[in-house]
């Protein structure tokens, strides 16, 4: 029986994972570029559960000289000499921030733990003064410049986006400690950060002008996640475990693979990226699963849409400049900076004529999250359970080919559209409807064209297509007798799925979907 391969979910200590024989893909070709740059203060952005901690870990146990861990990887045959550096790792993940002292715990009981390792004798005053004294102490005790990596230093702001009391109280604490990266140069080899935004507005690092942004850089666009070609290098066994689980060819698996957890992007000509927690685990799992979106920050974006009124509508395919997203101010945040930095964007693409990003959304993993954290915003349903049962059990209508069933569903949504929804022409109408049918996963088309006109909206199952024309303020019956007359759905007459027409009309008067046609 072909042994099982190991993966390192949730083990992000790359000493743990080399020696416990999990399936690793090697990263360590970055610490080259890193080493040999001349760059002395870096900052990584990614979102959450894409290998950040990994690759700090990885860069810890180069620097302390660990070759044996490296042994095989692309590191080592670097030229270098694998003497141990002092490494400062100020991991910011453990504690939670809801309450002004969550920092201080954190900073004490690291400090407490590195004064003692280099001797410090003067213990007290401020944290900065401490920091201070630890860099200086291991740079004299080792006779080596220091090394400082810290991971997610954004998260104590992160958590209190819509708290700008704790907000000021928490960059003033960042700020004193980050300060002495300057004013220490002199005793420090490297420094580099990871967070989720480089929060440049509220002056964190104010003092540091040399701070190098890798987030958007070609050279480093993979440096977490993972590429295609490492997914079929590295992981082919699991894909052939998916696909004879489930009874599927291992193409068929691949798709799903790449459906569901591909199209991340970070850079003008970078590679598209698994989000390497996902894909881990359906492998691991056997199965398509949507584990990622248990794992963030969902109702802070949710909540921030909402009180910035943001035009959801126009958000999901739309282009942009670097500088929208490069910072995320948290006093008055930027949606597009806002999903970007989360996860729930990326880049699509790169257009040099007008400078732009196109952005989307990456999968059909983050769709599905996406919608759920939308769902409250767009209807009022008692519980965000009862929304999901009202939107899944449309679904689920709509591929058993019980589409009277599916328009109740879609009815009884339109009937709790939030009243800061515009709904006052037929064009947010038409956009509400294909918001909601492509955001919950079904195949959608829009404005499909025909030698006779365009279909408003397409959808596609299995079994079925469903050519729906949309009337605001007319009758069901003008729309079906239009998809009728102008033989919309002739296009699909050599499919072999079932067709239905649906005519559906949409009151002003209500705000309410007013009555739908079928005809199959």
């Amino acid at each position: 029986m072909e042994k099982k391969i190991k993966y390192a979910i949730g083990d992000q200590d790359f000493k743990s994972l080399r020696e416990g024989g999990c399936v690793y893909i090697d990263k360590t070709s970055n610490i080259d570029k890193i080493v040999n740059s001349g760059m002395k203060y870096c900052f990584l952005a990614r979102p959450r559960r894409f290998g950040k901690s990994l690759f700090l870990s990885t860069l810890q146990y180069f620097f302390e000289g660990h070759r044996e861990l490296f042994k095989g990887l692309a590191v080592d045959t670097m030229d270098w000499d694998w003497e141990s550096y002092p490494v400062l790792r100020l991991d910011l993940n453990p504690e939670e921030y809801k309450e002004q002292g969550g920092l201080d715990v954190l900073y004490n009981d690291t400090f407490q733990k590195w004064e003692e390792e280099y001797g410090i004798v003067e213990i007290g005053g401020s944290f900065s003064s401490r920091f201070r004294r630890i860099i200086e102490a291991a740079h004299k005790y080792t006779g080596r410049q220091v090394v400082i990596l810290v991971d997610e230093y954004d998260k104590p702001l992160v958590e209190n986006i819509h708290n700008k009391e704790n907000i000021e109280h928490y960059r003033s604490r960042l700020s004193a400690v980050y300060s002495n990266f300057k004013s220490s140069a002199e005793h420090i080899r490297l420094v580099f950060l990871t967070g989720v935004s480089r929060f440049g507005k509220l002056s964190v690092f104010s003092d540091l002008n040399n701070l190098k942004d890798l987030s958007f850089l070609d050279d480093y666009s993979d440096v977490c996640g993972i590429t295609e070609k490492e997914m079929l290098e590295h992981l082919n066994p699991g894909i052939c475990r998916m696909a004879e689980s489930n009874g599927m060819s291992y193409d068929s698996a691949l798709r799903e693979l790449k459906r569901n957890y591909d199209g991340y992007r970070f850079s003008e000509k970078g590679s598209d990226i698994y989000n390497p927690w996902s894909l881990l685990n359906a492998l691991n799992d056997a199965k398509i699963s949507d584990g990622w979106n248990d794992t963030g920050l969902p109702k802070i974006v949710a909540e921030t849409l909402k009180r910035v009124n943001a035009d959801l509508e126009s958000m999901f395919d739309t282009y942009c400049t670097l500088d929208d997203l490069k910072g995320l101010d948290l006093i008055t945040p930027q949606p597009l900076a806002l999903l970007y930095q989360t996860g729930y964007l990326t880049i699509k693409s790169y257009n040099p004529k007008i400078k732009r990003y196109r952005l989307g959304i990456p999968n059909e993993e983050v769709k599905k999250g996406l919608f759920n954290v939308l769902l409250p915003y767009y209807i009022k349903c008692r519980s965000d359970e009862e929304a999901k049962k009202l939107v899944g059990d449309m679904v689920v209508y709509f591929i058993l080919g019980e589409p009277d069933k599916a328009m109740k569903c879609m009815q009884a949504y339109f009937a709790g559209i939030h009243f800061k929804m515009k709904m006052d022409n037929e064009n947010n109408f038409h956009n509400a409807f294909f918001l909601l049918m492509d955001l919950v996963g079904l195949e959608t088309e829009t404005e499909s064209a025909t030698s006779d006109g365009s279909i408003d909206i397409t959808v596609k199952t299995d079994d079925y297509i469903y050519v729906i024309e949309l009337k605001y303020d007319g009758s069901a019956e003008q729309a079906l007798k239009q998809i009728e007359e102008k033989k919309y759905d002739r296009k699909f007459q050599m499919d072999g799925r079932q067709i239905i027409r649906i005519g559906v009309n949409f009151s002003s008067e209500t705000r309410c979907i007013e009555d739908w046609k079928i005809q199959k």
